[in-house]
């Protein structure tokens, strides 16, 4: 896995609207196929892989989306006491970290729990698909449900499919962007490789309440995909992120996917 801890990204080019979308989804039905180097971690996806790493999801992913993990707590607490805690690969000035940036911070939990997670993700990272689909809920329910976590999540996308799905999410109607961000996830394999991934995009979204003019009206939204940039570059600038998924946690970068028994013994021992 490389790691630099100053990158700077492509921002997207100061678009009128018609052409922001036509970007979007013109690269959304694009086919390409999967060069550059392979991430040295099996747990995360590197910027060396942006060609295009959707391609990569059917391997990783095949989680069905009507299925939810029932995990049994008690099992899990006596598993991490197993568990070695994830290794930190560099320190993050929390304060800095938690500074609102130009859009609203998306999270689940109390603002005010001792434990802060920062999640950078991409939504066509097949490893980042495997930690909401098989770690995030169960997390959520028993840290940031009961007070101990306030997990937040931000955009790190790598190509313009991630971009797209994530300005979905946070288009989503009546503040669905979590439910938006579970099913993307989950049917990750079906609009990231998908030869024509708009109308795979769409098909979703409309489930979201999405019309032809919301979906359109969304990818149009250059101020949405310029501020998206920002918090993509800030996190590659000021934190060092370098791939996906990231997690700032209480001041200690952690690169790669984790099991709910992982980010629960690191938890507890924060707690």
């Amino acid at each position: 896995m490389l790691m630099s801890p100053k990158i700077v990204f492509p921002a997207f080019p100061k678009l009128a609207a018609v052409a922001a979308v036509t970007l979007l989804l013109s690269a959304c039905n694009d086919s390409t196929e999967v060069s550059g180097k392979q991430p040295d971690s099996q747990n995360t996806t590197s910027v060396t892989d942006q060609a295009d790493v959707a391609n990569a999801a059917a391997e990783d992913v095949k989680t069905d989306a009507g299925m939810t993990a029932s995990v049994d707590r008690d099992a899990i607490t006596s598993a991490t006491k197993a568990v070695d805690l994830p290794k930190s690969d560099g320190d993050v000035d929390m304060a800095e970290v938690l500074k609102p940036g130009p859009m609203e911070e998306m999270f689940l939990g109390d603002a005010d729990a001792p434990v802060k997670i920062v999640e950078y993700m991409s939504m066509t990272c097949p490893h980042c698909a495997n930690f909401h689909n098989n770690t995030f809920k169960q997390i959520i329910k028993d840290y940031a449900d009961t007070g101990k976590v306030q997990f937040i999540v931000r955009e790190f996308p790598f190509d313009p499919r991630a971009t797209a799905a994530i300005m979905l999410a946070r288009c989503a109607p009546n503040d669905r962007f979590f439910p938006m961000v579970e099913v993307l996830m989950q049917q990750q394999s079906n609009w990231a490789r998908a030869e024509d991934a708009r109308t795979a995009l769409f098909d979703i979204s409309k489930l979201a309440g999405f019309t032809q003019e919301s979906f359109e009206a969304c990818l149009t939204n250059q101020k949405l995909v310029d501020d998206v940039n920002t918090v993509r570059t800030r996190g590659a600038e000021e934190f060092g992120v370098a791939s996906t998924p990231t997690f700032l946690i209480n001041g200690k970068r952690y690169s790669g996917n984790m099991t709910v028994e992982q980010m629960s013994a690191l938890i507890d021992s924060l707690l």
